[in-house]
Order: structure tokens, then C-alpha cells, then sequence
């Protein structure tokens, strides 16, 4: 069936294929604790090769939207525990999204209706997820953020090792540092959000700084063959922009090189959306960031994501291009996608309107092959 079935270690996790679960928001965590629902949900998918958690937020700072699950009350590491033993009961590998949103969020989820912080005080164009006062949840735009001042980067740095930590202590297979997407990380690494004029901001080397902070802390804290990071170079989600993306991030990810990582995840174009993309003068070369990253000696996985089918990501797998490939709106329609995928058999169509919230209805209800021949 070729090497995107077959199995692998990625790092020092040993995973049945090549097939990845990509992170999912779904706003079904009421409290940040991982429930009954959750654990159902994990459980079905678990024929993934490697499943990675919806973003988790690392504190309730870093929380930017309702019901998502953290990593920062006992009773979320215990609700945690339950869905690890479920997915290594059913045989399956879990790595959890370590997540912080910077300022990505309302001040109704932040600690005492604080601002949310960021590398920056711009208030970012977009949107995110709150309850209403009658328990219905809503999109809202985000709050005005708060820079960081320099001295307290070192501290958010410590939660994301505490974390960490928690994460492999709830039994999961390893981490994946969120670096994409627009959120904390990602806020230091642009130069469109950062306007910092300390030495987190200005050049490419200082806006890595706060990145390659956070996988030291991590990659001491639990081991680099256990620890992942996500990255999207040109994506504009959560209004996230650069002049020049293929700088800073051939930059990034020759400094991730030094670093025996799990995998490195990469978000080709828009999350979501166009994978030719772009943002800059001209289109990114992918290639040429992998080429970068293998010539400066880095050895792990290259994870790709971003609108594959079956025969993409056969394959890029096959070429060489990429060692595994993440799905992500696939696997919420398709509990048994591998098997799906190995048999070339037709998929469930995702339900967009049980995307965010809700109960068992879009989430944990879609049928696998067998339950559909009944």
C-alpha cells in the first residue's frame, strides 16, 4: 500500500502509519476539563498514526476561546489521563497542542478580566469564541492586548515547560509546541504584529528568540524526541502578517535543525484555505525550507498540512517530500479515515455548523465504514 500506511518512529514515538490527526478546535471542553465526550471522540480516531490535541492552553492566560481544554487545573490533567489510556487502549499515539493565544482572546476568559498579552498592543482584526450569558456561545471580536514587558517573557516561557511536563505526566506520547496560526509565538515571529524594540523585536534573530526559548525549556523538560513544533509561514489567520516569510522562517527552522525533534509541522499556505497563498513579493518555497532545514543537519520528521487528498499525500510521502501527513476537517467527519484512505473508499462530509460547541451531535456521531454497512 506504500510507506504513507506502513508503520515508523517519529522521535521516540512509534506510530502504526504516517497519517497524523491535525490539531482541531472544537469548543467542547466546558471549564477546560476534558470530559466523557471528549474521551469518545479521541477514542474513535485513534487508528490516526499519530493523533495531535485541538490546541490546549497552557494557562488561563493563554486561553482565547470558550471550552477549549487546558493544561493548568487538576481536574483537566485528570480528564486528560482518561482520554490518553482511552487512545492507548485502541492502540493509538496522542501528543498534545501546547497553546498559548497571546492575543487572541476577550477579557471575559482572561484572569480577572485582564487584557490579553502579546508581543505588541495592537488589537488583532479578528474574532473569537465566548459563552453569552444564556449558555449560547458567540463569535466576538478580541480585546486590546497588553505588550509583554520584557522580564515577564521568561515566565510564560516556564509555563509552557510546566505544561509540558503535566502533558506527558497525563500519559501523552509528547508535545507539539503551537507556533502557527497567529497566536503567541507566532506574534514574536512576525513583523507585521511585532513592533517590540527590545530583544524580542526588530531583527529575524530577536523575533525568534521567544520560540527557540520555549523548545529549549521544553525539549530539557521532556526530551526532544518527544517534543514537535507547528509552524505556518505565510498564513494570515488571526491577522498574522510578514513582509518576508521565507527569511524569518529559514531562519526558524535552520535553528530548530540543532534539535532532534519529533516532527516539524508545517502549515502550507492559508490554514484552511489556499495553499498558493502568499504573502511577500513572491510565492514561499516550501521545498526550499525543507532543503534549508536538512542541509543545516536537522533529522526530523517533515510533517505537511493543508487541503491533501489521499493521492497528495501518497504521494508526498513517496517522493520524499514529506516523512508524514496531517489531516485535519477529514478526520472530524471520518473516525476510520485511515482505513477510508487505505482502500480508497469515499469519505463523510463534514458538518461546518458542528464545528465549534456543542454536545455529541457533528462530533462524536459520524459513522465508521462498519456502522454505515449495518
Amino acid at each position: 500500500m506504500g510507506k504513507l500506511f506502513e508503520p515508523t518512529l517519529v522521535g521516540d514515538i512509534a506510530v502504526r502509519n504516517r497519517i497524523v490527526m491535525a490539531p482541531l478546535t472544537r469548543n467542547r471542553s466546558p471549564g477546560a476539563i476534558p470530559n466523557d465526550l471528549n474521551v469518545e471522540y479521541y477514542r474513535q480516531r485513534a487508528s490516526a498514526g499519530l493523533i495531535i490535541t485541538e490546541g490546549t492552553a497552557i494557562t488561563q492566560q493563554g486561553q482565547g476561546y470558550a471550552d477549549v481544554p487546558g493544561l493548568y487545573k487538576p481536574e483537566a490533567l485528570d480528564g486528560w489521563k482518561r482520554v490518553t489510556k482511552a487512545v492507548h487502549e485502541a492502540g493509538g499515539k496522542i501528543v498534545v497542542q501546547l497553546w498559548h493565544v497571546g492575543r487572541v482572546s476577550h477579557t471575559s476568559l482572561q484572569p480577572n478580566g485582564a487584557k490579553p498579552v502579546s508581543s505588541t498592543s495592537t488589537i488583532a482584526k479578528t474574532r473569537t469564541y465566548v459563552i453569552n450569558a444564556d449558555g449560547t456561545g458567540t463569535f466576538t471580536e478580541t480585546s486590546e492586548p497588553r505588550a509583554l514587558d520584557t522580564a515577564e517573557i521568561a515566565g510564560i516561557v516556564e509555563d509552557f515547560r510546566r505544561a509540558a511536563r503535566d502533558a506527558i505526566d497525563a500519559g501523552f506520547d509528547g508535545v507539539e509546541i503551537h507556533g502557527a496560526n497567529g497566536y503567541l509565538i507566532d506574534q514574536f515571529l512576525r513583523s507585521g504584529v511585532n513592533d517590540r524594540t527590545d530583544q524580542y523585536g526588530g531583527s529575524i534573530e530577536n523575533r525568534a528568540r521567544f520560540l527557540f526559548e520555549v523548545v529549549d525549556a521544553v525539549t530539557k523538560e521532556v526530551g526532544a524526541g518527544r517534543t514537535a513544533i507547528r509552524l505556518s509561514p505565510v498564513t494570515p489567520s488571526n491577522d498574522s502578517t510578514d513582509a518576508d516569510p521565507q527569511s524569518i522562517f529559514t531562519y526558524v527552522v535552520e535553528g530548530l535543525a540543532k534539535y532532534k525533534l519529533a516532527f516539524i509541522h508545517v502549515v502550507e499556505g492559508q490554514t484552511g484555505g489556499d495553499r498558493n497563498f502568499q504573502q511577500g513579493d513572491k510565492p514561499f518555497d516550501y521545498k526550499a525550507l525543507h532543503l534549508a532545514y536538512r542541509k543545516a543537519g536537522g533529522q526530523s520528521d517533515w510533517l505537511v498540512n493543508n487541503g491533501y487528498d489521499r493521492q497528495a499525500a501518497i504521494d508526498a510521502v513517496e517522493s520524499g517530500r514529506a516523512d508524514l501527513v496531517s489531516f485535519g476537517k477529514p478526520f472530524i467527519a471520518n473516525p476510520d479515515l485511515v482505513e477510508r484512505l487505505q482502500k480508497d473508499l469515499p469519505l463523510n462530509r463534514p458538518d461546518q455548523a458542528t464545528f465549534y460547541g456543542g454536545g455529541s451531535n457533528g462530533y462524536t456521531d459520524y459513522p465508521a465504514l462498519e456502522e454505515e454497512a449495518a
